[in-house]
């Protein structure tokens, strides 16, 4: 008989421990993520005593660790685990920090963030070529292809043929020379007789 208060009891934990208020977390993106575009972030923040909440985020490489920019703002509790939509096409590429707030009625407050959130809009992702699946049997050997002979047109060269340079008149042949020559000396022999019979004569007078 006293097993039934000690069951019912630990079926009051457990039922307990199940529907207990998970506090403030933020479950999505988790740290070391690469984000691009349109970022769903989930968490939880159904808190008692809830007040308000902000969800915001810090650039890692600022000099100020507490610079926050507001994501959203939540003045009623959100029942819902998608907590907001993060547009990180609006910031500059680099390493950010996610956090979210919750303000209580008593005027403390409860945090929650993600560390190390790498927004990477401006990389181009590399694309993976698929492989071209090749078969063992077929040889990738390439084939010689025939070779077409290069044939040159054949041409025939003519030369011109000497044309034959006409006659010189002032030109003399042998037997002109001869008779030229033999002229000259017979005119030459008389004038010496004439002028010897001339000079004879001239001298007896």
């Amino acid at each position: 008989m006293l097993n039934l208060p000690i069951a019912m009891l630990e079926v009051f934990l457990l039922l307990t421990l199940l529907f207990q208020n998970p506090g403030v977390t933020l479950t999505s993106p988790q740290s070391g993520d690469v984000l691009r575009g349109q970022v769903e972030i989930f968490g939880q923040m159904d808190v008692p005593n809830f007040s308000s909440a902000e969800l915001a985020f810090s650039f890692v490489a600022s000099d100020s660790a507490d610079t926050w920019f507001t994501i959203q703002t939540f003045p009623q509790p959100k029942t819902d685990s998608l907590l907001a939509v993060w547009d990180t096409t609006s910031v500059t590429d680099g390493d950010y920090t996610l956090h979210l707030r919750v303000y209580f009625q008593d005027g403390s407050s409860q945090d929650a963030a993600i560390t190390d959130l790498k927004i990477r809009n401006d990389v181009v992702l590399p694309t993976e070529t698929p492989m071209e699946a090749f078969s063992v049997s077929t040889p990738l050997i390439a084939q010689p292809q025939a070779v077409t002979p290069l044939v040159l047109p054949t041409q025939t060269l003519t030369f011109a043929q000497p044309t034959p340079l006409p006659q010189n008149p002032a030109s003399l042949d042998k037997d002109s020379v001869y008779s030229t020559f033999g002229r000259g000396a017979l005119i030459a022999l008389v004038a010496f007789v004439l002028i010897s019979i001339f000079l004879r004569l001239r001298k007896n007078t």
